[in-house]
């Protein structure tokens, strides 16, 4: 249990550092870093496939795809939410919205616990039901403050229907992964072919040893996530989950982000709402053991 404890904090490390990456690939613009991100990433998620054993699962899903055009076609949707985030993952830190989409992924778990509720009918704990209370309470004054939560906090919500729609398909973890990743490298080596990058080389000559490394950091965190997943009980793997949004938090105070004394009654009942869960999290997995004997 100790290496996939060692392999979800790796991951979630390597994640936030990549949110800190983007303002190295100086003079790349978001959708160029992205771009790059899919290409020289897919070599390395495709190692991943041969070393996790994958490649039957791959087959299989390439198989239902060709048979069945409603899972092609999901398959594209599901590609085009998950460019999307990756994009505004690179895209927020250039911006100045590194805060705004961190608070989106902290409240990435309470829309989806929302969602198991409304949508699938799963029943919610009285700790769950406090969770999502609380967000309310912070999301009703971002409301009152500034009218409503920036769309990139929003939009980071858009995961819910990616993995709403992965279970429609049936189709999870890294063969959906690799599948959506070249179902998108067209699009990405389209958008890198417009010459200007052999300028930015010859301008800026690290990249040639940045960009490489982005799609190694990109993989590795990624080869770290699903094997924590594969190792780990469910519910200690949820809750070591949240050490990701709270490491982009900090990297949004690195680049020069700063959060108001009155953002605290936005962020403040999230926090306590993860901390809810967090706790609803290790009861569940403390309670795994005595249930099995």
């Amino acid at each position: 249990m100790l290496s996939g404890v060692l392999l979800s904090i790796t991951a979630s490390v390597l994640f936030g550092a990549l949110y800190y990456y983007a303002l190295l690939l100086h003079p790349l613009d978001a959708m160029q870093i992205l771009a790059w991100r899919m290409v020289l990433g897919l070599p390395v998620i495709t190692l991943l496939v041969y070393l996790l054993r994958a490649g039957p699962a791959v087959a299989a899903l390439w198989q239902r795809m060709r048979r069945q055009p409603g899972v092609l076609v999901g398959m594209l949707l599901s590609a085009s939410l998950l460019g999307l985030q990756m994009g505004l993952f690179m895209w927020a830190p250039l911006h100045g919205q590194a805060m705004n989409v961190s608070l989106g992924y902290f409240l990435l778990p309470l829309s989806l616990v929302l969602t198991g509720r409304l949508a699938y009918r799963e029943v919610t704990s009285p700790l769950q039901q406090l969770a999502v209370l609380l967000a309310a309470i912070g999301v009703a004054h971002a409301l009152w403050r500034s009218g409503g939560l920036h769309w990139s906090t929003l939009l980071v919500q858009l995961y819910v229907p990616y993995f709403m729609l992965h279970r429609r398909l049936r189709v999870s973890g890294l063969p959906a992964i690799w599948t959506e990743t070249l179902l998108l490298l067209p699009l990405a080596i389209w958008w890198l072919a417009d010459g200007q990058i052999l300028q930015q080389l010859a301008t800026r000559p690290l990249l040639w040893l940045l960009l490489p490394l982005l799609g190694i950091l990109s993989g590795v965190a990624l080869g770290s996530y699903l094997m924590a997943s594969q190792r780990l009980p469910l519910g200690l793997f949820g809750l070591l989950g949240y050490l990701e949004p709270a490491l982009l938090f900090v990297v949004s105070l690195l680049v020069g982000e700063r959060m108001l004394a009155s953002d605290l009654w936005t962020y403040g009942p999230i926090w306590l709402a993860l901390l809810v869960l967090g706790l609803e999290g290790l009861r569940r997995w403390r309670a795994q053991p005595a249930a099995a004997g």
